[in-house]
């Protein structure tokens, strides 16, 4: 019988060879899924497993917001993802000019399947659901989630949850954004929690009155606010209890061939503090001195 093996397929397949043999080797481990740290020097060239071979194709959000990336342009490296995924290409042996961007949707970058691209940076939270489908670099930041409104709005004075509970709440499709707004200021209802494709959307529908509040993660929250993207609007504050515990992780293919190599680049940066530093440079006025609302 004949059969076709696709070329990521088959890059499966050598580097699973290649592991196997730098294992009995060395004694080294694989667990790369779950974050532990693993012998990628055991496997071949990493240049050789991309999807385009010699390059390294990211993945980002459609616009990519700021500070994530500034000014919707990751190829410059400007914003925290951008300069994320510059460190950990360099890490992993690639120069700046072989790094390739493509774009998706959100949903896109935890979706099960061969994909365009190599890996995703677009805030996607690390959970076990996701994990059945997708592999998860170890968590680059943990952000906490934050509401807008316009100033005018009724509920602009509220400092607690229980202000809001009659408000209606924009949140993007596939975002833990939901689920905080149901279990914490809803009391477990979705009565009030309208899900919009994008935050583009759901920051129209805040200007034009169809919502009251919007819940997105607390940088794009400010920089929504200081951009005018909200206009006439103001951060209410943090949201209790939703720092991710787990925290914002690159997706990559299920078992992907790079998955090893990513664990042990991101490993490193935030071993030796490169992360830490990227945090301080374009996060920090993003995530200091906004309040936190009570329950």
């Amino acid at each position: 019988m004949d059969f076709v093996v696709s070329r990521r397929q088959m890059l499966k397949l050598s580097v699973a060879t290649l592991a196997t043999a730098g294992l009995a080797g060395c004694g080294g481990s694989s667990d790369a899924a779950s974050g532990g740290t693993t012998d990628a020097a055991a496997t071949d060239d990493v240049k050789q497993l991309t999807f385009e071979p010699g390059k390294l194709t990211v993945a980002t959000g459609n616009p990519a917001w700021e500070p994530w990336v500034m000014n919707d342009d990751p190829a410059s490296g400007e914003g925290f993802e951008a300069a994320v995924i510059y460190a950990l290409a360099e890490k992993m042996g690639f120069a700046k000019e072989d790094v390739t961007w493509v774009r998706s949707e959100f949903d896109e970058a935890f979706a099960p399947g061969e994909h365009d691209w190599d890996m995703n940076i677009q805030q996607v939270s690390i959970n076990e659901d996701r994990k059945k489908a997708i592999d998860f670099s170890p968590a680059y930041f943990r952000p906490t989630q934050a509401i807008i409104v316009k100033k005018d709005s009724k509920y602009a004075g509220a400092k607690s949850c229980a202000e809001l509970k009659d408000a209606v709440f924009a949140v993007m499709m596939g975002t833990t954004a939901i689920d905080y707004v149901k279990d914490i200021i809803k009391g477990g209802s979705d009565e009030g929690v309208d899900i919009f494709n994008n935050n583009s959307d759901a920051v129209a529908a805040v200007d034009n009155g169809q919502a009251d509040c919007l819940v997105t993660d607390t940088p794009q929250c400010v920089y929504m606010v200081e951009s005018e993207q909200l206009k006439n609007g103001v951060v209410m504050g943090q949201i209790p209890g939703t720092e991710d515990p787990d925290g914002l992780g690159i997706t990559l293919a299920k078992d992907s061939a790079l998955t090893p190599f990513v664990t042990d680049a991101m490993n490193a940066l935030l071993s030796d503090g490169t992360i830490d530093g990227l945090i301080e440079k374009w996060l920090a006025s993003y995530t200091t001195d906004i309040p936190t609302l009570t329950k």
